[in-house]
């Protein structure tokens, strides 16, 4: 295997008498885009809290190269709002002066978001919190972006246009991605592996071999897309 991988064995997580996360052991390979799909309550988002250290497991580890970093984009943007689009995304640099504020401009270009670094959280659209949201966690420069249903609440224009910012950071960034979603067409559309989840067990690993940009309409892409359903049903 070329470069590194994140790698969890044998992790379980329980609520009281509830199980959310089966023994589960998975890897996630340098600069790989994975999509978790599954209905409420299946365990993605567990796993997803206990990669970024947000849960703690019951048993199993974790396995984390040394010096790699990982940070997480939730589903709301959590900006704060005395601070205005430059500061919110630099933030982290108050409390780790590493972190290089010159690479602004790149990351607001890589977000199309220049220009707008004078304006404050209550004068962004959904959509432009949520780049300015996505720029905080890539100023951290994290080897491993972890989502959480970063697009659901948004309406289907922005959030397509959100996909395209997403794929174009993996190419040009060259980050590792884990991401959580509901919508299997916004997962083939995205992924290059989809982890299917069913009552807290990775049911299927599914890598997606289509050539990019995908098509919905393209009849490979479909028919993954019922192989998913199928699975979930």
């Amino acid at each position: 295997m070329n470069g590194w991988e994140l790698r969890v064995q044998d992790i379980c997580k329980s609520y009281g008498f509830k199980q959310a996360l089966a023994p589960t052991t998975e890897s996630f390979a340098e600069h790989s885009f994975t999509c978790i799909v599954g209905r409420s309550g299946c365990g993605k988002t567990t796993l997803l809290r206990l990669l970024c250290g947000l849960e703690k497991s019951d048993a199993g580890t974790i396995l984390l190269p040394e010096g790699k970093r990982i940070a997480p984009v939730f589903q709301e943007p959590r900006l704060m709002p005395w601070l205005n689009v430059a500061d919110n995304i630099t933030l982290a640099a108050r409390h780790d002066p590493s972190l290089d504020t010159g690479r602004l401009p790149e990351l607001l270009r890589l977000l199309e978001l220049t220009g707008t670094e004078r304006l404050y959280p209550n004068q962004l659209s959904g959509g432009m919190a949520q780049r300015v949201s996505l720029g905080r966690t890539l100023f951290y420069d994290p080897d491993i972006i972890l989502m959480d249903e970063p697009f659901s609440a948004l309406d289907y224009f922005t959030r397509q246009g959100l996909q395209q910012t997403l794929l174009r950071l993996y190419a040009e960034a060259r980050k590792t991605i884990i991401f959580v979603t509901h919508d299997v067409e916004e997962a083939l559309l995205l992924g290059d592996r989809i982890l299917i989840m069913n009552s807290g067990r990775v049911q299927k690993s599914l890598p997606v071999q289509l050539p990019r940009p995908r098509r919905a309409a393209a009849a490979d892409f479909q028919g993954l897309r019922q192989e998913i359903l199928q699975a979930l049903s």
